[in-house]
């Protein structure tokens, strides 16, 4: 750095015009992602063009031992993208090529700030998909779903974010660009680096693009199933037993009586006012009949249970479950969690939060990927709060304690962030977290990566 010079200034010298912000009103909306969690005052934001601008960035950084908080869109839920003080924010939301689709090998090659539901549409003009699908698809980045392996509701047949990435660019703490993987479908030369960065949340490198796999779009529109349920017990077994019977849905999702009547209270939706819980399934091939699925859900107790493929009340059933979150939010600040159990647990799952609710009294709405066994309890408190009161603690902290006892893990899509370390210890023990912590070292030995994240 030239002597006398102001840090955030030596970093506008390297960068072009109009890349850095040092404003601190401009700077504020780069600061935090959709959760309470309270951000520190940046140095500075550079909002990235193209890799180089990253790979300067990144190597300043690490010579002036300045921490980097990569950045998309800012839809995390678990504060990983939140700033800390003195960082860098680097936004990567401004690198939205989608560089190359190639319908014949089926792989996209696209940046980080490309929006995940954009990327679907241009692959669906060669007749194919992206399929990875979270409920914010339509406004966060592939570069944050490729940061916390991020699933959605296609997931249970097409997998998540990691299934899909063949390949990276990444930009490693100090400013070397490497490529890992490829565009083939297979390749196991060295460890699988791809796969190591893909929900590393930033603390390891920044990914600058990615090769990813495209499936072929299904020919015909999805039929789809609507079930609805006495208990969440029974709707919870009805998943459980969908998938137990090996059929492959291409979506299984469940929402429960707080979470319909949150958004009835919005939207006015047109369902079952009685029902304790609805699944909503979809199946786009012949290896999953719909008549199969609404058998195994009247044998789960269903009070009823039908298949349509009228494409006007698909869309309208999944917006139901996409407006799972924002229908929280309306009530409330919301700490959103996503425990993953074994599918076959999940009804004792389900019994296990209804249980941490009513003990602590405390407001929690269920949706979950129920063909995953990946859960999203939604606690809800006083607005007026800085974060969640000792009793939503304590009930997430037995939800937490539940999914592990069950075999399960504290996350299955949103990542640590920060909001989860202070249970790793309770899933990973000393050995494995050491191992995480020398990886850590290996490729960001000053620790400006994202730092207080994840690990």
């Amino acid at each position: 750095m030239t002597a006398g010079r102001e840090p955030a200034e030596a970093l506008r010298a390297l960068l072009p015009a109009g890349r850095v912000l040092t404003d601190p009103d401009a700077m504020d909306a780069y600061t935090r992602d959709q959760t309470y969690a309270v951000p520190g005052a940046p140095l500075a934001v550079v909002r990235a063009r193209d890799t180089s601008d990253v790979a300067a960035t990144m190597a300043w950084a690490q010579e002036e031992r300045v921490p980097v908080v990569p950045r998309g869109a800012g839809t995390g839920l678990a504060g990983g993208a939140t700033a800390v003080d003195g960082c860098v924010v680097l936004s990567l939301a401004a690198m939205t090529a989608i560089r190359e689709i190639s319908p014949r090998d089926h792989v996209a090659v696209v940046e980080p700030g490309v929006i995940t539901a954009d990327l679907d549409r241009a692959a669906r003009a060669h007749g194919l998909m992206y399929a990875p699908d979270p409920s914010s698809h339509e406004i966060s980045t592939i570069g944050g779903n490729l940061a916390t392996n991020a699933g959605g509701l296609r997931c249970v047949k097409y997998g998540v974010t990691r299934h899909s990435t063949l390949g990276l660019e990444v930009v490693l703490a100090g400013g070397t660009v490497i490529r890992t993987g490829g565009r083939t479908v297979k390749g196991v030369t060295g460890y699988d680096l791809t796969g190591l960065f893909v929900g590393s949340e930033g603390t390891l490198g920044v990914i600058t693009a990615a090769t990813v796999r495209l499936f072929p779009a299904p020919a015909r529109p999805p039929a789809t199933v609507l079930a609805t349920f006495p208990s969440l017990t029974a709707a919870g077994a009805a998943a459980a037993a969908i998938m137990g019977a090996g059929l492959r849905p291409s979506l299984l999702e469940l929402v429960d009586r707080a979470t319909l009547r949150a958004i009835d209270e919005w939207r006015r939706i047109d369902l079952d006012p009685g029902a304790a819980a609805v699944v909503i399934a979809q199946t786009d091939g012949p290896e999953c009949p719909a008549d199969a699925l609404v058998r195994e859900c009247e044998g789960a107790g269903a009070a009823f249970a039908a298949a349509s493929c009228d494409e006007a009340e698909a869309d309208a059933l999944l917006e139901v479950r996409r407006l799972a979150y924002p229908a929280a939010e309306r009530l409330g600040k919301c700490l959103v969690e996503d425990v993953c159990v074994p599918r076959s647990r999940l009804p004792e799952m389900v019994e296990r939060i209804e249980r941490a609710s009513e003990r602590h009294g405390v407001r929690i709405l269920t949706v979950a990927h129920a063909g995953d066994g990946n859960l999203h309890p939604l606690f809800v408190f006083d607005r007026g709060l800085p974060g969640p009161p000792p009793p939503v603690l304590a009930a997430a902290d037995e939800v937490f304690s539940a999914a592990i006892d069950l075999g399960g893990t504290l996350t299955g899509e949103h990542g640590v962030g920060v909001l989860k370390r202070p249970w790793l210890d309770a899933e990973m023990g000393p050995d494995v977290r050491d191992v995480h912590r020398r990886i850590k070292r290996a490729l960001d030995p000053d620790g400006v990566l994202n730092p207080g994240k994840a690990i």
